[in-house]
């Protein structure tokens, strides 16, 4: 008994095939559509389940070749980095004071970002359109389907910032104080550069999210402005005999979001722990 459980940590055999299946379940249909790509439309027909014999890059070199996935991936870079940025950047200077500075009604404004965690962004969405379209003049921008995305970002931010910035030694800044510096030189050279674990995390959250949005684009944006995702959709439709062409598509469109969230696993892991102890 003790040797089994040695060899299973502190998990017996099912746990193990628990998380199996649940592995399978997540990774397989990537794993399909990445394998799918280099298979052409006759062998998808005849074995759906095998690998590609022999391996293909006509499907891949296709979509690098087509211009409107360039244009499409250019749209969602900048939005996504327009959203990070100005979600980060909002966040960080909403959740200071809130960790910081004792206030009347400071808890129940930390309560109102905490239920914008459960404000879902379809309830929104015709308001929404009216106000940037119309109002806000912002249609079909890059900022227009930015700046939403960036507000309802924010209460992850603010809730996850919040923790880092509390737990901040106090003493850091009276001494910074005492040495003269001001309130908003010690955000800057002090909070900030500290709680940076947290905000390399809420970052790549907004951007992931920003990358794969596809409801708030969809009635913001049309023609050359519209995103990857939209540009999957449209390109399904039009290729919608080209399975392994569709697949292809896909695949590459997941690519950056991809890389980018395993590159920074640990970053985020670290700092949503570092959010769970502030």
């Amino acid at each position: 008994m003790a040797r089994r459980s040695t060899a299973y940590g502190r998990g017996g055999p099912l746990v193990y095939l628990v998380a199996l299946a649940v592995v399978a379940l997540t990774l397989g249909p990537v794993l399909y559509g990445a394998l799918g790509g280099f298979r052409s439309n006759e062998q998808l027909a005849r074995d759906p389940a095998s690998l590609p014999d022999p391996w293909l890059l006509r499907n891949y070199e296709g979509v690098f070749d087509d211009s409107g996935f360039w244009t499409y991936a250019l749209n969602s870079t900048v939005i996504a980095l327009i959203t990070t940025a100005v979600a980060v950047f909002a966040g960080v200077m909403a959740a200071y004071p809130l960790a910081r500075y004792q206030f009347r009604f400071r808890e129940p404004l930390f309560m109102v970002f905490v239920l914008g965690l459960l404000f879902p962004a379809a309830v929104a969405i015709v308001p929404l359109f009216i106000l940037v379209t119309r109002d806000l003049q912002l249609g079909n921008t890059w900022w227009g389907v930015a700046l939403p995305q960036a507000a309802f970002a924010l209460p992850t931010t603010v809730v996850i910032l919040r923790p880092f910035l509390m737990a901040l030694p106090k003493e850091l800044e009276e001494a910074a104080m005492l040495d003269g510096a001001s309130r908003i030189r010690i955000f800057w050279r002090i909070a900030v550069p500290l709680a940076m674990p947290g905000l390399v995390t809420v970052g790549v959250l907004a951007f992931v999210a920003s990358w794969n949005a596809y409801l708030l684009p969809l009635l913001l944006l049309q023609g050359d402005m519209r995103t990857l995702p939209l540009g999957v959709a449209d390109y399904s439709t039009q290729y919608s005999a080209d399975t392994a062409g569709v697949l292809a598509f896909t695949t590459i469109a997941m690519i950056p979001a991809l890389i980018l969230f395993l590159a920074m696993q640990r970053r985020i892991v670290n700092g949503l722990q570092g959010a769970v102890k502030g």
